[in-house]
């Protein structure tokens, strides 16, 4: 007996996907959704995804092979003759987001959910907003590109930096309704806009950090990435109807080159944020950092509480301003119960994360794999120390090549010592990759071997940082911060850029302490 509510047949007639062929949709039972032919089981559909470097539909023997009940793809269906049902459609990766809601019965319409977007401070607000809930009494869970934290359940998200692809995130959602969770915030990376991974969370909220230079090779432009960015916003008009009726608001950055844009993507309620006072529906006054911390006033027109923050910098005074507005403005939480969320807020992984081992100087790992989150790092370092700023970091390969030379150019104005190292050269050649980066930071005025150095090895490059650290200097390993693996070739090798950092200090200190990870780049 087939159950109706997971047979193929009826799925397909619960989203917005036209199945072009055939004409009637097979009843066939569901147990689950793959576009990985290696994730296929038994019973399961299996989607062929296009991509950049690999086409879905040559892993389609496999996955029927593995028993895949059916197969959907963008191929004319005349041409394809499999031993399965096979559909063809127009987008699968539409199709992909669509079942997977479905599938897990449209988790997103039962809760109210906030998506968080930007270039940087996406976690960081995320993970604000969150616990702006918890401490408010509701019954909030989180999906980030660190983790989806569930309930008590914390699990961890991929090695790299973004949104899960949609039958995880639908699953995630789902396991928080289960959960009896009412609210969710879900970081919303500019792939999972363009790729339609967030495609069916039914957002009903939608906050912007800022939009600056990052993933423009990928989305062909800074039009590109910012269209990919305004999905979220555009998204709100369209989320279904839900029974507890959540309030639909755009939460914008007054301070950012994106409010010229963004108001006009979305025709729901907005609110603005912003640092200076009076020019905002929110901002923050009295702002001041002390080495215990950034103190401010959270004001509205209607208020104001002051507010402590473990967090450091300017931008994050942003991030919490951002947080908060969503809270109050959109969930009708005051203004008290935001600040108590974001003074329970200690650290958030790999984020201006301080690495203290008892060394004479101050130790930090930071996410900032941007120029502007470089910058922000930068300054804010230079805010925590008399001494001077050791960078270290590297540049993706495959990635984005213009912000190689403008961030080694950043810290070779902002730093006092850059140390230029491997990060995610994939199958590109850290030699030129280097070499792209020193000649910038030569065009900065840097001088090789003195104010600058280029190490292949990123352990050695950490290592050569705090052995040249003195008293009261502070050193900075950016661009890695909480990830877990760093890729050369094909090749994800373990890495943790605290782990690396902790190794070194340790060497330095001569205290017992974790191994430095492995590279490949220490074999010379």
């Amino acid at each position: 007996m087939i159950d109706q509510s997971r047979s193929l047949k009826a799925l397909f007639s619960r989203i917005p996907v036209e199945v072009l062929s055939p004409k009637e949709i097979p009843d066939v039972p569901i147990t689950g959704i793959a576009f990985d032919s290696r994730e296929v089981t038994p019973g399961r559909v299996f989607i062929a995804l296009t991509g950049t470097s690999r086409d879905g539909h040559k892993y389609i023997p496999s996955a029927i092979e593995r028993g895949a009940a059916a197969v959907i793809g963008t191929l004319p269906a005349e041409e394809q003759n499999w031993p399965v049902p096979y559909l063809q459609v127009i987008d699968s990766r539409l199709a992909l987001a669509h079942l997977s809601a479905a599938f897990y019965d449209f988790p997103g319409r039962k809760m109210t959910v906030v998506g968080v977007t930007g270039t940087d401070g996406k976690t960081t607000t995320s993970t604000l907003l969150y616990q702006i809930l918890r401490s408010a009494g509701l019954a909030a869970g989180m999906v980030s590109t660190v983790s989806a934290y569930i309930g008590d359940q914390v699990l961890d998200t991929g090695f790299h930096v973004t949104t899960p692809e949609a039958p995880d995130l639908q699953r995630y959602l789902a396991k928080m309704v289960e959960a009896g969770l009412t609210h969710a915030v879900v970081e919303a990376t500019s792939h999972g806009l363009a790729q339609e991974r967030v495609t069916g969370v039914e957002f009903d909220i939608a906050v912007v950090t800022n939009i600056t230079h990052e993933h423009l090779d990928y989305h062909g432009g800074y039009e590109g990435y910012r269209a990919a960015k305004a999905k979220l916003f555009q998204s709100l008009e369209h989320t279904a109807e839900k029974a507890h009726k959540p309030k639909r608001l755009a939460v914008l950055n007054r301070d950012d080159g994106s409010y010229e844009y963004l108001p006009g993507m979305t025709g729901v309620d907005q609110v603005s944020y912003g640092l200076t006072p009076g020019q905002t529906d929110m901002w923050a006054e009295d702002v001041r950092f002390e080495p215990d911390g950034t103190y401010f006033r959270l004001v509205t027109r209607e208020g104001s509480v002051p507010v402590r923050s473990t967090l450091v910098g300017k931008y994050n005074v942003s991030n919490c301003l951002a947080a908060a507005a969503a809270a109050v403005f959109g969930l009708g939480l005051s203004l008290e119960q935001a600040r108590a969320g974001i003074e329970n807020l200690q650290a958030v992984p790999g984020r201006m994360e301080r690495i203290d081992l008892g060394q004479p100087f101050t130790a930090i790992v930071d996410f900032a794999h941007t120029p502007n989150a470089l910058k922000n790092a930068l300054e804010t370092a230079r805010e925590l120390t008399r001494g001077r700023v050791i960078a270290v970091f590297g540049s993706a390969g495959l990635r984005d090549r213009e912000k190689r030379r403008m961030m080694a150019d950043t810290s070779a104005r902002l730093a006092d010592v850059t140390v230029l190292t491997a990060e995610d050269p994939r199958t590109e050649s850290l030699d030129d990759i280097l070499a792209e980066m020193a000649g910038a930071a030569e065009s900065a005025g840097a001088v090789p071997g003195r104010t600058y150095l280029c190490v292949h090895d990123r352990g050695e490059a950490i290592r050569q940082a705090v052995r040249m650290a003195n008293a009261g200097d502070l050193v900075i390993a950016c661009g890695k911060g909480h990830e877990q693996s760093m890729c050369f070739g094909e090749t994800e090798y373990p890495w943790d850029d605290r782990t690396a950092m902790r190794a070194a200090l340790a060497e330095l200190m001569h205290l017992d302490g974790p191994e430095m990870p492995y590279l490949p780049t220490r074999d010379g």
